[in-house]
């Protein structure tokens, strides 16, 4: 099984000047809590949770609809093309505590998703990639993406 056959294909995105309001409305309506910000050319340059959006609009108390997606995205994006193997995509979940990978062509543009969710599912499967990923990887990668940076226990905001 490859990042190809787990990664939700019918991605939905958001750009750069649609507002936080617009990119929750999306998530509400595709069942995510995630979506990749994209460029003019749908390349991916950004990701913005739901938390993120909280956040950002609490912060500037101020409604979703008043500010953009991009000024509350994270700039810093991880990314995995569909010919990447899962072991692949789950090192690097764990090594950035992401829970969701942006699947891009080789021109960085969107072509899906691939989520923690997708991973334990290939894993559960039994999916061969060519390393196998443990149920014990899995539960290490979970850790380290809910672990806060001064080590202590709890949630660490992430995709």
């Amino acid at each position: 099984m490859t990042i190809k056959d787990l990664m939700t294909k019918d991605v939905a995105t958001v750009g750069l000047e649609d507002t936080a309001a617009t990119a929750a409305r999306k998530m509400w309506d595709c069942d995510c809590g995630a979506l990749p910000v994209v460029d003019g050319v749908n390349k991916v340059i950004g990701m913005i949770t739901d938390r993120d959006i909280c956040m950002a609009a609490m912060h500037r108390d101020v409604a979703p609809s008043a500010f953009r997606a991009a000024d509350a995205m994270s700039k810093r994006v991880f990314t995995v093309t569909e010919t990447d193997s899962l072991s692949t995509a789950e090192q690097l979940m764990r090594d950035n505590q992401v829970r969701r990978l942006p699947v891009v062509d080789g021109n960085g543009q969107a072509r899906g998703i691939l989520s923690l969710a997708d991973v334990v599912r290939a894993t559960e499967l039994g999916a061969g990639p060519s390393k196998p990923i443990s149920s014990s990887d899995v539960t290490s990668t979970m850790a380290r993406i809910v672990a806060r940076p001064d080590g202590i226990g709890g949630q660490r905001a992430s995709h």
